[in-house]
């Protein structure tokens, strides 16, 4: 019978705990022990993913600035499809054809939205079920404050 992940790890806790080390501790210090006792060792597949994230959060994180003097983002992802496996494409906004740029803002707008939607139904929620004063107020049309937050770049 083959233990699950899972029960490795559980494994790992019992042997640090029979251990001279201190107890309670942090999983971190558990992670830092197992590693140096040659208990866990990462395989590659996560070390991959790991990297990738980071590589991921670098590329959303960079900034140019345009011709007109606006911190625009350089890197933008559009999420699809590649042989039945859901993939991130990366390009360059320099040199990103039109279509991917396309898809890259309005896959961006459904997050806003989804983000949207989400905080509607919390404010819906609280003033329905916990509030206990007037109903907080919501908008969510977004011109004023774009326009407010375009004329202070321009101050």
């Amino acid at each position: 019978m083959s233990i699950t992940y899972h029960e490795q790890m559980q494994a790992i806790v019992r042997k640090y705990r029979n251990s001279d080390e201190e107890w309670p501790t942090t999983s971190r210090h558990i992670a830092a022990w197992a590693i140096g006792q040659g208990l866990w060792q990462p395989q590659l597949t996560l070390l991959i993913s790991k990297c990738a994230e980071e590589v991921s959060d670098a590329m959303r994180e960079e900034h140019i600035l345009d011709r007109q003097g606006r911190k625009v983002r350089a890197k933008h992802a559009v999420r699809l499809k590649i042989d039945g496996r859901q993939t991130v494409l990366w390009d360059d906004i320099r040199t990103a054809p039109r279509s991917h740029m396309a898809v890259a803002f309005q896959q961006r707008r459904q997050q806003i939205v989804g983000d949207c939607r989400q905080l509607k139904m919390d404010v819906d929620s609280f003033n329905e079920n916990l509030s206990q004063g007037e109903p907080i107020q919501m908008c969510f049309d977004f011109t004023a404050d774009l326009a407010e937050l375009e004329a202070a770049d321009v101050a």
